[in-house]
C-alpha cells in the first residue's frame, strides 16, 4: 500500500513536470505524449501489477518483470539513438557556424 502511494505522488509530480514542460514550450508534441504514456504505464504498472504477467503472457514471456525489463531496454536504447542523432546534428550545425563566421572574418580582413 505504501509504495502505491509513492509510485502515485511520484508519477503524478512526473505528469506535472511534463506539462509545464509543454506549456512552456521546452518540449515538442510527440515528447509531450512519449513521457505521458511512459509516466501512465508506470502508474498502471505500480497500482495493477498483475498487468505486467498478462503483457508477458500475450508476449510468451515466461514473467511479468522480464517483459518490463525487456520494454525499458528497448526504451532506453531508442533514447540513446535518439540523442545521437540530435548531437549528430548539433555538430553539423556548429561546423556550419565555425565556417561561416571563419570566411566572414577572411572577408573582413
Amino acid at each position: 500500500m505504501y509504495l502505491q502511494v509513492v509510485i502515485a505522488v511520484f508519477v503524478l509530480f512526473a505528469l506535472s513536470r511534463i506539462y509545464l514542460r509543454f506549456k512552456e514550450g521546452e518540449l515538442s508534441v510527440s515528447g509531450f505524449i512519449f513521457w505521458l504514456i511512459v509516466w501512465l504505464l508506470i502508474g498502471v504498472v505500480g497500482f495493477w501489477p498483475g498487468t505486467t504477467q498478462n503483457v508477458a503472457d500475450f508476449l510468451g514471456i515466461e514473467r511479468g518483470i522480464d517483459s518490463v525489463v525487456y520494454f525499458s531496454i528497448v526504451v532506453i536504447f531508442y533514447l540513446i539513438y535518439k540523442i545521437f542523432v540530435r548531437i549528430e546534428h548539433l555538430e553539423r550545425d556548429i561546423t556550419k557556424v565555425v565556417r561561416d563566421n571563419a570566411l566572414d572574418e577572411l572577408d573582413n580582413d
